[in-house]
């Protein structure tokens, strides 16, 4: 994972403590922004199921061979839809003579995980109200 990625989900390449979490403080614009490219990459019915496929797979890889016949699309669809995976640091993929095998990255994942998780028994801020707003 690169140091702007490790940037954009809190972390730096030396930080070993957990992600800070979206209660903890405001993501700037630029956070923001490349957290949406690792969103909009889940937002697709397929890619989620892609990488569910992928990540739930026994040995912990899997052929696009075993993956296409699993959706009613082309090759290239289901292709552009790994590619998509990929550029979001969710997936990795290695040529293995004609074919290409997937497998999770779970830094990405966990780091998700961990900016949208609250810690146990921390509440959650107190909503503030207008002033003049009727309880």
């Amino acid at each position: 994972m690169s140091n702007q990625e490790l940037e954009v989900l809190g972390r730096t390449d030396q930080d070993d403590a957990c992600c800070p979490g979206l209660l903890s403080a405001p993501l700037d614009e630029g956070q923001a922004v490349e957290l949406a490219k690792v969103f909009k990459a889940l937002g697709d019915p397929v890619r989620l199921r892609l990488l569910s496929m992928i990540a739930s797979r026994a040995g912990g890889e899997v052929c696009v061979c075993d993956l296409t016949p699993a959706f009613d699309l082309s090759q290239p669809t289901i292709s552009h839809h790994l590619k998509l995976l990929r550029q979001a640091g969710l997936i990795d993929c290695e040529r293995r003579g004609t074919w290409v095998y997937y497998w999770l990255l779970p830094e990405m994942t966990d780091r998700l995980a961990g900016i949208l998780m609250r810690p146990a028994g921390e509440p959650l801020p107190a909503p503030t109200r207008a002033a003049g707003a009727n309880s």
